[in-house]
């Protein structure tokens, strides 16, 4: 990406351009590096909005950090309409993805029509995320021509945790990772507009990257891919626990809001808070 442009963008604070699926098509061919990161709730919404992210994926990660759950298999259909909802009263100009949970779309077209089709009109966001390789291409094509975007999920796909009984790094041989390049050729034909890759060996993102049309995301993939995308909560050091090393802190926040909530109970506990200034 050029450097004016870059400055440019940082001069100017946040992105005034309202952000497509064509627009991401569009940055892969200009070179321009495409950023996304992971929001479920209004005010981190308004937050990345505001500062230019180009895409927010409300991912079914929130079944990990927002609900608590081990896996993301339990998060519902429900479940990511009422947090997309919230993402989308606060964002003017990213383009807004969704994921589509856990046996909401792999048992037919009709039900992935069914599912998807409630995520696009009762929330009006962009598009849609499904995880999966070659034998979801045509669920992909029938969404994609009756006018629901699709963005793929290669790699590591949480959803199917089960299957590979680790969260390791995939496609480390060789055949796995020919199965992963005709995946992405496939779902790159069937008219998925961008493809998340997930922990597989940066010189196979780099291959597959450079294999298809369509942007690739990468998420513990290395530098080659088009884009970057990150958990929200995981970047800014609030899940402590979960230290991959594809993960760059960019704060810690749950230190800073462990902290907070101290100077809190010993203010109270105290009768430092409220004074009479804070009181009416």
């Amino acid at each position: 990406m050029p450097k004016q442009r870059v400055q440019d963008i940082q001069s100017k604070g946040s992105r005034p351009r309202v952000v497509t699926t064509k627009t991401v098509t569009t940055m892969k061919q200009t070179g321009e590096k495409i950023a996304m990161l992971t929001a479920y709730d209004f005010l981190v919404a308004k937050l990345l909005d505001q500062v230019g992210i180009d895409v927010i994926l409300v991912g079914d990660s929130l079944g990990n950090v927002v609900q608590g759950y081990e896996t993301t298999l339990p998060v519902t259909v429900d479940d990511m309409i009422y947090h997309a909802k919230a993402v989308k009263r606060a964002v003017k100009n990213a383009l807004i993805v969704v994921d589509m949970p856990f046996m909401s779309y792999q048992n037919s077209v009709d039900e992935a029509v069914r599912n998807c089709g409630r995520v696009m009109k009762e929330v009006g966001v962009g598009a849609v995320k499904l995880e999966g390789g070659a034998y979801i291409a045509e669920i992909v094509k029938h969404l994609v021509k009756i006018g629901i975007p699709v963005m793929g999920h290669l790699g590591l796909t949480p959803q199917a945790i089960n299957k590979f009984g680790t969260y390791e790094v995939r496609a480390q041989d060789k055949k796995e990772a020919d199965e992963l390049v005709r995946d992405a050729k496939v779902l790159a034909d069937a008219g998925v507009f961008a493809i998340v890759l997930e922990k597989i060996p940066s010189s196979l993102a780099k291959k597959v990257t450079a294999s298809i049309p369509v942007p690739t995301i990468g998420i513990g993939a290395g530098p080659h891919c088009d884009g970057q995308v990150l958990v929200v909560y995981d970047m800014l050091g609030m899940t402590e626990e979960f230290r991959p090393r594809f993960v760059r802190r960019y704060g810690e926040f749950a230190e800073s809001l462990r902290s907070a909530f101290n100077s809190y109970i010993k203010d109270v506990k105290s009768q430092q808070f409220p004074t009479m200034k804070e009181s009416y």
